[in-house]
């Protein structure tokens, strides 16, 4: 996807009132089966230490949620929606403030699940945290459904949840 039509689509995604207004994250690339994003992580998403702030963990989860839930994404049918059946995460070094990055990616797809994984690098492409889950596929005409149709480039509708 040509890079305009990536900031045009992070913009309208960050102009909502959705979690990805609210923290601010920028979709960097995104294609069949992987999404990337960044975050500015803030003092004020974080908590002091006496090595300086770290980001809490409910963040540090929601970025690899989000990478994870828009590769997965990429990989449903205009039919299918999905949710999050089961998360795990392992935080493998303390989180600060800065830009980070996740990197979500499809591992494999069932008719009826989606299993993917993401990995989160500070700036340095230092690995901090990796993340796996379980995606059950659903219908999009239910309760899970989606809410927009995708962009005439096949980007992720706005309400996509990464």
């Amino acid at each position: 996807m040509p890079d305009d039509r990536l900031a045009r689509f992070d913009d309208d995604l960050r102009s909502g009132t959705g979690l990805w207004a609210t923290l601010g994250y920028r979709r960097l690339a995104w294609s069949s089966g992987t999404t990337t994003i960044a975050w500015d992580a803030t003092p004020e998403y974080g908590f002091p230490t006496a090595s300086g702030t770290v980001i809490q963990g409910g963040l540090v989860t929601a970025i690899l949620d989000a990478a994870m839930g828009g590769a997965c994404w990429t990989a449903l049918d205009a039919d299918q929606a999905f949710l999050t059946a089961d998360l795990r995460v392992e935080f493998l070094r303390s989180t600060r403030v800065g830009t980070v990055t996740a990197v979500g990616t499809v591992v494999r797809r069932t008719r009826r699940v989606v299993f993917c994984e993401a990995q989160l690098f500070d700036d340095h492409d230092v690995l901090l945290a990796v993340s796996r889950c379980t995606q059950v596929v659903l219908p999009a005409d239910g309760k899970a459904g989606r809410y927009d149709e995708p962009d005439a480039d096949g980007a992720p509708p706005q309400d996509a949840r990464g």
